[in-house]
């Protein structure tokens, strides 16, 4: 049987089957401590019921990332489902592919198709070279499209990173025709404005941050990645200024330090980079946001509440045939 679609479970619907442990929350109210869990398979998550003390003993030795066999029943509080459960037992390790239960974007090959055509079309020597020391390494290849681009954020999928890649490289190709940014310069910042995540986000049993992540961010490891491989290359690949251009092409793709970023754009390219890779931020937050029907109470159009993916802002999903409707009538939804 495939997997139960948590994002489209209806009240009182019944859940039996394997899900991944995705988050342990405790907290304290007035009735006293409690838990409760994130469970999540490919199509979504939903988090569970209150777990009080006296069911502590019922979820003893389970932890982020068990596989586990739960029975429960879909129910609401404050107009927000949950899960309530019946019966969890965590799963040996190695009985279910974690991979099946983890979100991804799927087949990965018009991804790489896509970048490696663009990659091809580099005529700079240098610069083709220096993006080869990644590109067209295996390991690297593998990684990658398996990375998320985030844990919990845009492109929190297998091979989220790779699709979050290809969309800033397309958005920051259109932009750069436009304000005739140098495209060559604008493709490199995309394929390597986020290289940092592959230390900084482990993504075996659930997405985390390392701890490389937490102590210095993607950003700081994209740069040290890029040393590091440049280093290694005798004759180097590139001048030393060609190296520090690329430098601040992944320094300053966030825009603002309070957002990120070591320095702000001080170039065109990297003003079309910063650009390129907030708009596939935003827009896949945005997407994702529209779909998720515990933003959404019954068949209203506005969010019931703010949401941080969208910056605390409110969502909307009315819309309109403008016309196309032989019958006139607007389609609301």
């Amino acid at each position: 049987m495939p997997p139960p679609d948590l994002k489209q479970l209806a009240l009182g619907d019944r859940v039996q089957d394997s899900l991944l442990v995705l988050e342990i929350d405790q907290r304290e109210s007035a009735r006293g401590g409690f838990t409760t869990l994130t469970l999540g398979n490919c199509h979504g998550q939903l988090v569970t019921a209150p777990f009080w003390a006296e069911d502590q003993p019922r979820i003893a030795g389970v932890a982020r990332g068990d596989v586990a066999q739960v029975i429960g029943e879909v129910g609401q509080y404050n107009g927000r489902r949950q899960l309530k459960v019946s019966s969890i037992r965590v799963l040996p390790r190695g009985t279910i592919d974690w991979r099946q239960l983890l979100p991804s974007v799927g087949e990965v090959a018009p991804y790489w198709d896509t970048l490696d055509r663009w990659r091809g079309e580099v005529q700079r020597p240098r610069l083709r070279r220096l993006l080869d020391l990644f590109y067209a390494d295996d390991d690297f290849r593998r990684r990658y499209e398996a990375c998320p681009a985030s844990t919990a954020g845009h492109h929190a999928e297998l091979g989220g990173l790779l699709k979050h890649t290809c969309e800033v490289a397309a958005i920051g190709r259109a932009i750069g025709k436009v304000c005739r940014a140098d495209p060559e310069l604008v493709l490199a910042g995309a394929l390597l404005h986020d290289i940092g995540k592959l230390e900084s986000y482990r993504w075996e049993g659930a997405f985390e941050v390392t701890e490389c992540g937490a102590l210095l961010g993607h950003v700081a490891l994209g740069l040290l990645m890029l040393d590091r491989r440049v280093g290694r290359e005798n004759p180097a690949p590139c001048t030393d200024r060609e190296l520090t251009i690329l430098h601040h092409l992944i320094a300053s793709h966030h825009g603002k330090p309070e957002f990120g970023a070591a320095v702000p754009p001080m170039t065109l390219e990297a003003e079309v980079l910063h650009f390129a890779d907030n708009a596939s931020a935003k827009t896949a937050s945005m997407a994702a946001a529209l779909v998720d029907p515990d933003n959404f109470t019954g068949e209203a159009l506005v969010s019931a509440r703010t949401l941080w993916q969208l910056d605390r802002r409110r969502a909307y999903r009315g819309g309109s045939d403008w016309g196309a409707n032989e019958a006139g009538t607007n389609n609301r939804r």
